[in-house]
């Protein structure tokens, strides 16, 4: 309590000083310092700041910085305290190399401390070619994750933030890209506060969040950058939001030029910092002085937008002298240490998921295999290593380049492209499938052959930022691109034993791998050194504990249209089908049992459930394991089974721990049609295990969760 009071206390201190900063500008001043490219105003000892920063997986887009696994791979960790470590370690490097360009006057873009990360946002649909940037499709992981990544970036100092972190895209946002700065995403209110809201609130309420970013989509009709729903009512209002809102990059210029709910700039900068919008990313801001002049906008709200802005200055400690502000004594030196790669390494490793081991095919024997084959546009490619929004490593290892290094002189490495990352030549000159040659004379000299297909975030990424086949940024459907799938099935052909190793951000079809190739490794883009964790992986070093984040569905013919909003059919939380991977799935070289389940109680009261597991290590090798809950309500028309807690545990061989999860009250809630989320009575079902308790699970692992029955005796709103 006293430390809350503290807290409040410092926050009025800020506040009062941003205040007291801002009444002595001008009303031009002002409205300057709501461009994401706030100049100095030399009179009052206020330098130039860019508030447009990038970590969604390390330090972006300004020179040399550790490049960890994109945010989809940090999710298949399923481990919370490995985020806000990774979180912390970005945190270091971030104020380190603003420490440093401050001292030599460097003020540009991406040399600030507001990161405009984590995106929350759901993956709904695997054609989203940003999905990667998430944690996935399911709210609780993301709300967790997301959570943590914040307490991470922003830190626990009593006095300062680290960083300022941000949750984008405010809300409703997954697509299609191509459409979205005029795309209209209607939303029921169930779907709404059942699915798109909850990660949103828990970096609010839960990580105190400094910074929302709007999406570009409109929700519901309203612009979200400008919505009196989300912004007004919800955020600021149900949530008690103190921080302040960006715009999404250029969004506000949708407003009139692509959504047409007003007429011109001064229309549409009005309406956004009505709704509580403080920052553009962007200049169109600057028709604020035309709209204070028409009477559209007040002075006090200007006022209002800029006391928030400098708030989040002051609590960086930009404005104090630099003795007081622990982060300044961090030097440019902590960046890309040997701690921060060793770490880049521990995320890589708990990012990889087993999807496939047929017969025990992995790990490799390093003493039994003479020749490898190495195959595919993805082996030697840089680009699938680091997903966008991506940082610049001083080193960078190929799944191609980690083979060879972990091999050595002991065996002999052959190489193949085998085939154009999507094109149907590698060669421009060549009649086409210029490589299917070399592909089958690798095999056929090979004793194991590694292929590595997927795709990069030159494929799967961000409108604007593609220039391939694919155009937007989103896929058309879960297949390879291009011949990569005639190379696989080449391989597969040769009668060697054949590891698939999957470079992608998101679901593919997998469907004629999983009957065919043995062993089959997602390793998503596994960062600077991926490639040196998945040769490891390979050859057994350490054995793979992630899991699915997201539902590997067969095709796309089995999901709704990729414009439609509801989650009727969507994720495993709705699907009605069999998953070919499901979300939570992932296998190990090691045999990790859950044994000794209990529960305190049979009742769902307010106080919730206290769950008590014991998981051992029945295998020969250490291993990670996620012990898993499970809530379902038991009444039609209620989702699937929904994760609800979650814990990661490493183990030696032999050993045994004691896990003990809490299941909260609304853990058993659900939204109604008006939002309200409440706890009904009824029955639910409690399933404890390592995966998620479907038919398909059971039948991929061989391991069955196990069920407990509650009863609520009375309803309880939450």
């Amino acid at each position: 309590m006293v430390e809350l009071v503290n807290n409040r206390e410092k926050m009025n201190q800020y506040k009062a000083r941003a205040q007291s900063l801002v009444e002595q500008m001008t009303l031009d001043e002002k409205v300057h310092q709501m461009l994401h490219a706030a100049p100095a105003i030399p009179r009052l000892d206020v330098k130039a700041y860019n508030w447009w920063n990038e970590a969604l997986h390390g330090v972006a887009r300004a020179g040399v910085a550790t490049v960890y696994p994109q945010a989809i791979g940090l999710a298949a960790t399923f481990d919370e305290e490995l985020l806000e470590e990774v979180a912390d370690a970005i945190a270091t490097e971030a104020r380190a190399k603003f420490n440093m360009q401050q001292q030599y006057e460097d003020t540009d873009i991406y040399k600030g401390l507001t990161f405009w990360a984590p995106n929350v946002n759901i993956f709904r649909d695997p054609r989203w070619g940003r999905g990667h940037e998430t944690y996935g499709e399911d709210p609780y992981l993301t709300a967790r994750l997301g959570v943590r990544f914040i307490q991470g970036l922003q830190g626990h100092d009593e006095n300062y933030l680290k960083l300022a972190a941000c949750a984008k895209h405010f809300a409703v946002h997954s697509g299609p890209e191509d459409l979205r700065h005029q795309f209209n995403a209607v939303v029921s209110t169930q779907d709404l506060y059942e699915t798109y809201l909850p990660a949103f609130q828990a970096c609010v309420e839960e990580a105190k969040v400094e910074a929302v970013m709007g999406a570009y989509n409109r929700t519901n009709g309203e612009p979200c950058c400008g919505s009196e729903l989300l912004l007004e009512q919800i955020l600021r209002g149900e949530w008690q939001f103190d921080g302040h809102v960006v715009s999404d990059c250029w969004a506000i210029r949708d407003f009139h030029e692509h959504h047409h709910v007003t007429e011109n700039a001064v229309e549409s900068v009005a309406l956004a910092v009505n709704r509580g919008c403080d920052l553009n990313c962007g200049s169109l801001f600057m028709f604020l002085l035309d709209a204070v002049k028409e009477g559209l906008v007040t002075e006090e709200q200007i006022d209002r937008a800029v006391i928030r802005l400098f708030t989040t200055r002051m609590k960086l400690g930009l404005f104090d002298e630099p003795e007081q502000v622990p982060f300044n004594a961090i030097a440019y030196n902590e960046v890309d240490t040997p701690k921060m790669q060793a770490l880049n390494r521990k995320a890589a490793r708990s990012s990889l998921v087993l999807l496939k081991n047929e017969a025990g095919l992995l790990p490799l024997s390093k003493d039994a295999v003479r020749t490898i084959g190495v195959i595919g546009p993805n082996a030697n490619s840089r680009k699938a290593l680091v997903g966008n929004y991506e940082g610049t490593a001083s080193r960078y290892i190929t799944v191609l380049e980690g083979i060879q290094d972990y091999i050595g002189d002991a065996a002999r490495v052959l190489y193949s492209e085998g085939c154009h990352l999507y094109k149907d030549r590698v060669s421009g000159l060549s009649t086409g499938n210029d490589r299917i040659s070399e592909v089958k004379a690798v095999c056929a000299e090979s004793d194991v052959v590694v292929v590595c297909l997927g795709l990069d975030a030159e494929l799967e990424g961000e409108e604007g930022d593609t220039g391939n086949q694919f155009g937007s940024g989103d896929k058309p459907d879960l297949k390879f691109p291009g011949l990569q799938e005639e190379v696989l099935r080449t391989a597969y052909a040769s009668g060697k034993p054949v590891v698939l190793v999957v470079l992608a951000g998101s679901a593919l079809d997998l469907s004629w791998a999983d009957e065919h190739v043995p062993a089959i490794l997602q390793g998503w883009y596994p960062g600077a050194q991926g490639g040196r964790v998945i040769a490891e992986a390979l050859f057994g070093e350490f054995s793979p504990e992630g899991k699915l984040p997201v539902t590997f569905y067969r095709s796309t013919e089995e999901l709704p249209a990729f414009t439609d909003y509801s989650m009727k059919n969507r994720t495993y939380r709705y699907m009605t089908g069999e998953a070919l991977y499901p979300f939570g799935y992932g296998l190990s070289y090691t045999d990790i049992v859950l044994e000794g389940v209990k529960l305190d109680t049979d009742r769902v009261t307010s106080q919730g459930v206290q769950v008590t597991a014991m998981l051992r290590n029945n295998g020969r090798r250490a291993g990670g394991e996620t012990l898993q809950l499970y809530v379902k309500a038991e009444r039609a028309g209620t989702p699937n089974a929904q994760l609800k807690a979650l814990r990661k545990i490493h183990l030696e061989p032999g050993e045994t721990k004691e896990v003990n999860l809490h299941l909260p009250a609304s853990a058993f809630s659900l939204c109604d049609e008006e939002g309200v989320r409440r706890i009904q009575k009824g029955t639910y079902t409690v399933y404890a295990g390592t995966s998620q308790p479907d038919h398909r699970s059971r039948k991929l692992t061989g391991k069955q969760s196990q069920a407990f029955s509650l009863t609520a005796d009375n309803e309880l709103e939450i």
